[in-house]
């Protein structure tokens, strides 16, 4: 058993089950390791995967295990054999979804790959989040944003790091490159998620590790269980640094504009300071992705051409979906949340008062599925 000493850091107590199979495998996690019930997968709905929250949870609730842990879990749970056979089974389920949303990409050589991410890139065409919280979102919607984004943020790198044991050459000192920015080059008051942590703060909410999990949904989950996927299985590490790819190429624009809807809203340089970073760090970031980590590793291995492209195009579509979400929720003037998260208690920052009631929405009008306009 593992005993937290800073709920910062991790472990995270056990989230509320969703369904049957993350309660039932909750239940077993708060025990000595044993084997699950037999026939536990066979629960899983799997109707609509990607947002099915007894499905994504069950996956967080196993994928975790490689992570941080949970608080008071046993450590020998993450090898456990049929814990490990009913994440198989849920992953078989997750990636089956998640090709049929994204289809089979046009075969491309290896020479090729660099300006191909660079086109999908170029075509995302995903909702206009980033435009609504720079522009018209209330303070109670940004808070909801940071909310869910605090899932992936707190270990911010983490699940690309996976790749560096199963890479050599350009590719590797390519992704050691990139990972050393996220982890601050040494410093840890630099590192970024470090950086958003005080962000969280200055927005008055929780900073622990996953002190959010139960309040949002399972495509955020979803977003998160997609990395882990990829990160756990060497077999699409070209999917893996596909997707590390996209995020760099498409984050340095919306990046800016969360950073000056916080400065609409009145906040300081300690809660902009993550956004502002990654404007600087993915422009730079944008090409040793395209050309030297997914170029590299293609030149070496033309076959995981094609597992670069689905890798990118799975973050794009995914993103999509929790950006659709998130607008049409604020736009029916509802929550984007599983629950209500708590009143803040805000530092004293210039203009963090003027907030729009909590559940009052953005006038967001149309389809949600536009460009960010420019």
């Amino acid at each position: 058993m593992s005993t937290p000493t800073d709920r910062r850091y991790g472990p995270a107590p056990l989230p509320q089950p969703r369904g049957p199979v993350s309660a039932a495998l909750r239940a077993s996690l708060c025990r000595a390791p044993h084997d699950l019930p037999a026939g536990l997968a066979g629960c899983l709905d799997g109707t609509d995967p990607l947002v099915d929250e007894d499905l994504q949870l069950t996956l967080f609730l196993c994928y975790e295990l490689h992570y941080r842990g949970w608080r008071g879990v046993a450590d020998d749970w993450e090898w456990q054999p049929s814990l490990l056979a009913l994440r198989a089974s849920a992953e078989r389920t997750f990636e089956s979804a998640v090709r049929d949303l994204v289809g089979t990409p046009p075969p491309v050589s290896a020479g090729r790959v660099p300006k191909a991410l660079a086109d999908l890139a170029a075509a995302d065409d995903g909702p206009a989040l980033a435009a609504t919280l720079q522009r018209r979102a209330t303070l109670e919607q940004f808070r909801e944003f940071v909310t869910h984004r605090s899932i992936y943020h707190l270990r911010e790198a983490d699940p690309h790091s996976w790749g560096l044991p199963r890479l050599g050459g350009p590719a590797k000192a390519a992704l050691v490159e990139i990972q050393m920015d996220e982890y601050g080059n040494g410093r840890a008051e630099r590192m970024h998620a470090e950086l958003f942590r005080r962000t969280l703060g200055r927005l008055g909410l929780d900073t622990g590790y996953a002190a959010h999990l139960d309040a949002v949904p399972a495509v955020t989950l979803a977003t998160n269980n997609l990395m882990s996927l990829f990160g756990l299985h060497r077999r699409l590490r070209g999917a893996l640094l596909g997707h590390l790819a996209a995020y760099e190429m498409t984050s340095s624009l919306p990046n800016r504009r969360y950073g000056n809807g916080l400065r609409r809203l009145g906040f300081d340089e300690a809660a902009t300071r993550f956004y502002d970073e990654h404007v600087e760090a993915d422009a730079v970031h944008e090409q040793i992705a395209a050309h030297d980590l997914c170029g590299g590793l293609v030149r070496q291995e033309p076959a995981l051409a094609g597992d670069v492209l689905f890798g990118a195009a799975a973050a794009m579509a995914l993103d999509a979906l929790f950006a659709a979400h998130l607008l049409d929720c604020w736009a029916a003037g509802g929550s984007s949340l599983r629950r209500t998260i708590p009143a803040a208690a805000f530092p004293a920052v210039a203009g963090a008062s003027v907030a729009s009631p909590a559940g009052a929405g953005p006038s967001v009008s149309g389809p949600t599925r536009l460009r960010e306009a420019a």
